[in-house]
């Protein structure tokens, strides 16, 4: 396996990781009586399958996890459990926003093994992630996404810091 398919076998589990630490810290705050917390926690197990099936990638491939992984699971619960803080709409925000950058993330990576044709197996699980990812970003705005508090701003801030995510979980 070369170094840039480990690469991107450890940053998606690094991202299905922290997606199953927001949605813990969603629910935290709001439990399961809140507008939309339904959802959240369906969105929630689809994630934690997610996140299941790339650890047992990682494990069949020798592929080592990134090292910042309690960073992420401090950071994904604390930014689950402060939109959730700030209401339902911003819990689904915060969803849109993390959905966003993982359909682009995917999609090049998508593009990267599809030109390769190297590694199937992982572009078939990459694919039917990425299409889960776009119903949980369309089930965050027809929830209300955008009609958060000062949604442009929150949504802007939770893309840059999912990008600086996938960077340092692809180099660390």
């Amino acid at each position: 396996m070369t170094t840039d398919r480990k690469r991107m076998v450890r940053v998606d589990q690094a991202g299905e990781y922290g997606a199953t630490r927001i949605y813990a810290g969603q629910l935290a705050v709001m439990g399961n009586r809140a507008p939309h917390s339904g959802e959240i926690a369906a969105m929630a197990r689809q994630e934690a399958d997610h996140h299941a099936r790339f650890n047992a990638l990682m494990a069949a491939r020798g592929v080592r996890p990134t090292a910042l992984q309690p960073v992420w699971s401090a950071a994904g619960f604390a930014l689950g459990a402060a939109t959730a803080l700030i209401g339902p709409e911003a819990a689904m925000a915060c969803t849109a926003a993390v959905e966003e950058e993982i359909d682009r993330h995917y999609s090049a990576q998508l593009d990267e093994l599809e030109k390769s044709g190297d590694d199937p197996e992982l572009a078939a699980m990459i694919s039917e992630f990425r299409e889960d990812e776009r119903e949980h970003k369309a089930a965050a705005l027809a929830a209300g996404a955008e009609r958060a508090p000062a949604y442009p701003l929150l949504s802007g801030a939770i893309r840059l810091g999912c990008r600086i995510a996938i960077r340092l979980s692809e180099k660390v």
